[in-house]
């Protein structure tokens, strides 16, 4: 498993972002150190998983920087795509794949040994009875179950997750809380947007609701 101790920090500065005419939020500044939780807090529409998706990549902000380590991450977009995992409110889960093959696909994506944790990630999230089911017959809560297995097998340094909780019965909300807090003893870090207590210690919380944007000019 890699050791992420010596990775990031991940910064972002007065980082604005919009959608049409209405500015999404505005003035947001974080740091994210190695071992680090940021939990992104808010109702509905605050920001959220536009936040996740800007620090993702897959955005660009409207104003502001996200860097790795002091560096804009626009200057090596691959390499930051490389070191990060994002899990949005699609499970990505391949329904003709079974289970085993779905957690195999993602394996050999993220390369390395990571075929060597698929035992240890289906017995964290209580799937070794489904591996050879087709995900097309899965529950809501089996699938996301399958996904956030995904984790259990990653190597990325940075975890960006979007309500990774929906669906998921309380041993699988503790099973994640477990896996999140072993990531973060490696050095990983993880910005979670989640309205459930994960049970995780020393996080830091950014209400998105404060940084609520205006009207664009």
């Amino acid at each position: 498993m890699q050791d992420a101790s010596a990775a990031g920090p991940l910064t972002g500065r007065d980082l604005a972002a919009r959608r049409g005419e209405r500015m999404v939020f505005r003035g947001l500044s974080f740091q994210l150190d190695p071992g680090g939780v940021i939990l992104l807090k808010g109702p509905n529409g605050a920001g959220k998983s536009t936040l996740l998706r800007l620090v993702a990549g897959f955005l660009a902000p409207y104003d502001g920087t996200l860097a790795w380590g002091g560096a804009p991450i626009t200057e090596d977009p691959d390499a930051h795509r490389e070191r990060l995992l994002y899990l949005g409110h699609l499970d990505a889960v391949k329904p003709v794949f079974t289970v085993g093959e779905n957690l195999a696909f993602w394996a050999r994506l993220a390369g390395g040994h990571a075929e060597d944790r698929i035992d240890d990630a289906l017995e964290r999230f209580a799937l070794e009875d489904l591996i050879d089911q087709p995900a097309r017959f899965l529950s809501a809560g089996q699938k996301r179950r399958v996904a956030l297995a995904r984790l259990g097998i990653s190597a990325a340094p940075l975890w960006l997750l979007d309500e990774p909780t929906v669906s998921l019965d309380k041993a699988s909300v503790a099973a994640l809380g477990d896996l999140i807090a072993a990531h973060r003893a490696r050095g990983g870090m993880a910005m979670i947007a989640t309205h459930i207590d994960l049970g995780l210690e020393n996080v830091t919380e950014i209400d998105m609701s404060a940084f609520t944007g205006r009207r664009a000019a």
